[in-house]
């Protein structure tokens, strides 16, 4: 009985022990543990395993090739080392009294080698051929995501106009091979050194008994070689590819230019092929001891055109009195190369360019395409909006709206643009009272529901909710049978959900509704061991120790949805705006997410804020369930290269655009920072004449609106209008461009976001010889309205705070309209903004009121008034040719001479046409640049 005692002690403390050891393991893996854990409660265990896998695939099998191959060369050479007869142990003897004892240990350690080498021992060749193996291999491991993309990308079928390589090639093939080069060079000179200090070895053992090195060693040094010659060889011929990415030209151009292409790159050449002619004669000389003078000469005239190939006297020369005096004319073939490459790489190859005339007759306000277009402008700016959401619909302090969205729905089936934004849960508002364990992680756990308002309302008018109130309420026909927000972009602690307290979901009257939450996500909690790991994971006790689970519970974190994203796919560049999208089964984010590279061919690189790229597109919308946070990816360039290589290295995390929900895929629209990127790549690029680009003549620069002394650059901004193919309207991003240090107006500069015209950018170009207006300008008349600054003085005295909108710039009909919308705030403690007036102008006259219909019909009335003025004022009074006047005879000219008109000569009414001239231009005034040319500066990366 007492062993038996004795032995269930024993296996008891062995049980302890194993668990202990287990646990010990995986606290030390929490971190591996909780990422495997929550990738498959996403669906995404296979992906998170083939990212976890893929580097160490990558590590292995490239050391495993370069180690077959330098483990071939130690075996070739183990071939030919200790090839002479082996000496009898009494001549050995016989030299131990002739020779040192040193000599006789060297000769017997080097025996000792090999033999090991004659025997196949792998002690010798086998870490050797490893550590050079692993020495190339390592670079590939850190770099594992651009080795497989350079494996798996496709062929983008554009050749590069001075190399003919195909741009993937640039793209996918040239990095990987810049960055191994100087990897590999090193290891196979350490593997030619290691050999030769072999052979000399043997061959001065050889030498003592009259023999010879064996031929094979020989050719197996030349070999050698020649393999690190050839290295040396494709440097050179990289160098000559990596001119496509010469900035000696910026601020101008991007890329090689005249004196790169002309003498850099001969030289280069010259390099080559003196190079190559060393390295035969060299091998020549070593196998046939001929050519020494050959070599001599190879070597000499590949040390001049290697020297002069890194001089900078040569260039200098060339491009200060070559290039310089007839710049324009040796540049142009490679300005527009850099023109077409950087035009390509930005997707603005396929712009369309229409020609626009403003008028100052404006259409009738009665006509219904008027009506419609005035109906989607947006009068609210998106932070003053938030204000009021969170003044008039964030009923509980724990609540806290998102940034305000721009979506269009229909509303009672009309094509409506309108302002949304979500309800989301803000643990950092809880009362100091409830800030505690249980609150913060099993009661408060989810947002609730969002609201949304037309784009265009007027001022002195009511807030018109097209989604109000908790929970949701619409009296237009929207409905959300799921409004709870578990995931947004909020900061989110974890939380534990379904759990036995129950979970805050809304307020009703007096009480809270409690919930149970019921999603796919979420990892579960029910066993203590994964309560350990979470524990220790968070660093909360709490976690292991709470009675408060069931079997249903699960952990939910990484609740934002960027820092989600992020985990998921790091190699994904995003939108800084993120969008809510209101369906009737629940709300979704979409995510835009950008491909992009820096390595397109004569492209210039520009920095987005996060990154300096000279290629990107708009690849994949990352679509996220608010509610239970599943994340779905949808492919929307299939022509793009790297996300094709992507989704072929991740078959099953990319699905394709016809995947998406119908009701998902009508929300989709045009990311606001591509289209600013773009347009400020386009601002400079769309001179696409090589002389014109030269001058810098025509560039262009996003507006500025002078507010004192601050000075705000206009932005592009969603506008439903009927732009691209009339009379349709569409929901696009738009952006007036100016002339570079100008106020005026230049181009309207439009992308559409609805199918089938999504994506599309069109420029309205407006003539040059025309003054159009810019904000600036129009600002100034507003400030100069007397009226409207004694309604500003006014409000002022009574208290409130004025405060002036974002200027929208907008076509409307064949007229430019500039809307301004106007804020009151009041004096008092709680501030909120209330949309008191609408000015708006076309160019001459400026008008102030309630609703932009009023403002549109006030604007047509005062224009035709004066317009009305004007040809009073200058038309023709009397009917018929003007009376020449009396004449008298001039004796000096002895002509009869007109007399003078007391009044001047009356014109006529073709002088004035329905569009007048805007003031200060006159008809038939040549084009001039209105400012000095200044030096483009360019961003360098």
């Amino acid at each position: 009985m007492t062993r038996l005692k004795r032995w269930l002690l024993i296996l008891g403390a062995g049980f302890v022990f194993l668990n202990l050891v287990i646990i010990f393991i995986a606290l030390l893996v929490a971190d591996f543990l909780v990422d495997f854990w929550w990738f498959d409660s996403l669906g995404y265990l296979f992906y998170f395993l083939q990212r976890l896998l893929y580097r160490y695939v990558v590590l292995i099998s490239v050391t495993f090739a370069f180690f077959l191959f330098f483990f071939f060369n130690f075996w070739v050479a183990s071939r030919y080392l200790g090839t002479y007869e082996k000496e009898p142990e009494d001549d050995l003897d016989l030299i131990a009294d002739e020779a040192s004892e040193l000599k006789i240990k060297a000769r017997k350690t080097y025996k000792d080698l090999t033999r090991m080498f004659l025997t196949g021992s792998l002690w010798v060749y086998t870490p050797l051929s490893l550590i050079l193996a692993v020495i190339i291999a390592l670079p590939l491991f850190e770099q594992w995501e651009m080795f497989l993309l350079y494996l798996f990308a496709p062929s983008m079928g554009i050749a590069e106009s001075t190399f003919g390589r195909d741009v993937s090639y640039f793209l996918f093939s040239y990095p990987i091979y810049t960055l191994v080069l100087h990897r590999l060079l090193l290891a196979f000179l350490l593997l030619f050194a290691a050999l030769v200090v072999l052979y000399l070895v043997e061959r001065r053992i050889l030498a003592t008994r009259e023999q010879k090195l064996a031929r094979g060693a020989r050719w197996h040094l030349s070999a050698l070689i020649l393999v690190a010659f050839f290295i040396e060889i494709w440097h050179f011929i990289l160098q000559a590819h990596g001119l496509v990415y010469s900035t000696t030209h910026q601020p101008l151009f991007f890329g090689a230019g005249f004196t790169e292409m002309n003498i850099v790159l001969p030289l280069i050449w010259l390099s080559l092929f003196f190079l190559m002619g060393t390295a035969f004669s060299l091998i020549t000389y070593i196998n046939a001891r001929k050519g020494m003078k050959v070599l001599i000469t190879f070597t000499v005239l590949f040390l001049v055109a290697f020297g002069l190939r890194h001089s900078t006297f040569l260039p200098k020369v060339v491009q200060q009195y070559i290039v310089k005096p007839n710049e324009i004319h040796r540049e142009r073939p490679y300005i527009e190369r850099n023109i077409e490459a950087t035009l390509a790489s930005f997707k603005l190859d396929n712009v369309e360019t229409r020609e626009f005339s403003p008028s100052l007759l404006m259409p009738d306000i009665e006509a219904p395409r008027i009506k419609a277009e005035l109906r989607n402008i947006p009068v609210w700016d998106g932070e003053l909006l938030e204000d009021v959401f969170q003044q008039l619909q964030q009923l509980r302090t724990y609540y806290q709206f998102s940034p305000v969205d721009v979506a269009r729905y229909y509303v009672n089936n009309v094509y409506q643009q309108v302002f949304l934004s979500a309800r989301e849960l803000d643990h950092a508002m809880l009362p100091p009272g409830a800030r505690n364990w249980i609150n913060e992680h099993l009661s408060y756990t989810h947002g609730f529901g969002t609201v949304m308002v037309p784009a265009s309302q007027g001022g002195d008018e009511p807030m018109t909710w097209f989604i109000r109130g908790i929970p949701p309420e619409s009296d237009f026909g929207f409905q959300i049978r799921q409004p709870a927000i578990y995931h947004g972009l909020g900061n989110y602690p974890y939380a534990i959900a379904p759990n036995d307290t129950g979970e805050m979901h809304y307020p009703r009257g007096a009480t809270n509704v409690i919930y149970n939450y019921t999603g796919k996500s979420g990892v579960p909690v029910s066993s203590l061991f994964k309560k350990l790991i979470f524990a220790y994971y968070f660093g909360h006790r709490d976690v292991f120790f709470t009675t408060k689970t069931n079997p249903d519970s699960r952990i939910l974190f990484r609740q934002n949805i960027l820092e989600r994203i992020k985990t998921i796919t790091p190699f994904l560049m995003l939108d800084r705006d993120p969008y809510l999208v209101v369906t009737d089964d629940r709300l979704y984010w979409i995510q835009d997410a950008y491909t992009y590279s820096k390595m397109y061919p004569y492209a210039t690189p520009y920095h987005t804020g996060q990154k300096w790229v000279n290629y990107i597109r708009n690849s994949v919308k990352i679509v996220v369930d608010a509610y239970d946070g599943t994340v779905d990816y949808y492919i929307f360039e299939p022509d793009d290269p790297i996300i094709t290589a992507y989704s072929r290295i991740y078959p099953s995390l990319f699905k394709s655009r016809t995947e998406m929900p119908p009701e998902l895929l009508t929300q989709v629209r045009y990311p606001m920072d591509i289209f600013t990127l773009q347009m400020h790549v386009y601002s400079k690029y769309q001179q696409r004449d090589p002389e014109v680009f030269y001058q810098q003549e025509d560039k262009w620069e996003f507006p500025k609106l002078h507010r004192g002394k601050e000075q705000v650059t206009i932005t592009p901004y969603y506008l439903t209008l009927n732009l691209i193919s009339p009379p349709r309207f569409d929901f696009l991003l738009l952006l007036p461009m100016s002339p570079k240090g100008r106020d005026n107006l230049r181009s309207l500069a439009i992308v559409g976001c609805d199918p089938p015209f999504y994506g599309q950018i069109i420029i309205y170009d407006l003539p040059k010889g025309e003054l159009i207006h810019g904000p600036s300008q129009i600002n100034a008349l507003i400030n100069q309205d007397t009226t409207i600054a004694q309604q500003f003085t006014l409000w002022d005295q009574i208290g409130s705070e004025v405060s002036r909108g974002k200027m929208i710039i907008l076509p409307v009909g064949d007229v430019i309209l500039y809307i301004q919308p106007v804020y009151l705030k009041a004096a008092a403690q709680l501030k909120i903004p209330e949309l008191k007036r609408l000015i708006m102008s076309q160019g001459q006259v400026v008008v102030m009121e309630r609703s932009l219909e009023e403002a549109y019909a006030e604007l047509q009335q005062r224009t035709e008034a004066e317009m009305a003025r004007i040809r009073e004022r200058f038309g023709p009074i009397l009917e018929g040719p003007p009376d020449p006047g009396p004449t008298r005879f001039d004796p000096l000219l002895d002509v009869p001479r007109i007399l003078p008109d007391p009044m001047p000569p009356l014109m006529d009414d073709s002088l004035f046409p329905a569009d007048p001239m805007p003031e200060g231009e006159e008809e038939g005034e040549p084009d001039t640049l209105p400012f000095p040319l200044e030096e483009p500066v360019e961003e360098q990366p």
